[in-house]
């Protein structure tokens, strides 16, 4: 029990300093998204060969191609999400399921959806391990959305297409918001910002360069 509670001290210690030096002092400000960020065991969503290096401000491979984004990233993109406790939100991409957890934290419920059915189950194991239950993980192809459960208050992409689907901005609801890189290759993708007013028109707002892996259809022609 000693050990055990020596690594859980040890993990809040290096959360509490991701959250100071890799967070606030990068501009991250909505006190929601910085709590969340706290109370999420990042460590339980990486490879246990790399749980020491949970809290590092970098990507952490997951094995499949996939990664655990950098948590500047993950808290950035929360952040120009501006989640609310009322929304339903959609994630396209759900790789080791700690974005979903940390939208957990802020939103009523979660829907996200992984192409690779050994991520979506690693990822369902460590959501119920934790005792999260407004998340529902789904094996499929992202293009596509989740057309039943539609419309989404928010909708976050966290892997690349070369243009953001048509299907997922049809199910983004009035006066919603899709925060997703966007870009056909490393060097040219950006963080864009979709916001949908009450008519259902759409604006776009751009954000800083990031590199992500790229959004894979699970069929030809998913993404046109």
């Amino acid at each position: 029990m000693q050990s055990q509670q020596r690594t859980t001290d040890s993990y809040l210690a290096a959360r509490l300093e991701m959250v100071s030096t890799q967070l606030q002092s990068r501009g991250v400000r909505q006190t929601e998204v910085l709590a969340a960020m706290q109370r999420v065991p990042r460590e339980r969503f990486v490879p246990e060969p790399l749980r020491r290096h949970a809290y590092e401000d970098r990507a952490l491979g997951i094995g499949y191609g996939a990664t655990i984004s950098q948590p500047y990233i993950v808290a950035l993109m929360t952040e120009l999400l501006d989640v609310k406790r009322s929304h339903k939100v959609l994630e396209i991409g759900t790789g080791s399921g700690y974005q979903a957890a940390v939208l957990s934290e802020l939103a009523r419920e979660v829907y996200t959806i992984e192409i690779v059915p050994e991520l979506a189950e690693r990822a369902r194991k460590a959501l119920e391990d934790l005792g999260i239950q407004q998340v529902t993980v789904r094996t499929g192809d992202g293009y596509r959305g989740w057309p039943e459960q539609a419309p989404f208050d928010r909708i976050m992409v966290t892997a690349a297409p070369a243009r953001i689907p048509q299907a997922l901005m049809d199910q983004l609801a009035l006066g919603g918001r899709l925060v997703a890189p966007e870009g056909d290759s490393p060097q040219s993708q950006q963080l864009v910002i979709l916001k949908k007013d009450g008519r259902g028109n759409l604006s776009r707002d751009v954000s800083i360069p990031v590199v992500f892996v790229p959004m894979v259809p699970a069929s030809p022609g998913a993404n046109n």
